[in-house]
């Protein structure tokens, strides 16, 4: 998801794509855990992504 995209999101569907992408990452680290997954790097992208709408969000309560 490009900045962009983000900064064009309201809070509400920041704060739906912030507890998605958490439940996705879990999701990844379980599976991971348990058998390794092809591509490790996922994990390192899903966690950029939930801090970059966490940092959009938190930017927008703030001037709002």
């Amino acid at each position: 998801m490009k900045n962009s995209e983000i900064k064009g999101l309201s809070l509400t569907e920041l704060k739906e794509k912030i507890t998605a992408e958490q439940e996705t990452l879990q999701r990844m680290k379980f599976g991971h855990a348990i058998t390794p997954i092809e591509n490790p790097m996922k994990i390192r992208e899903s966690r950029k992504l939930i801090a970059k709408l966490k940092t959009e969000f938190r930017a927008k309560t703030v001037n709002a």
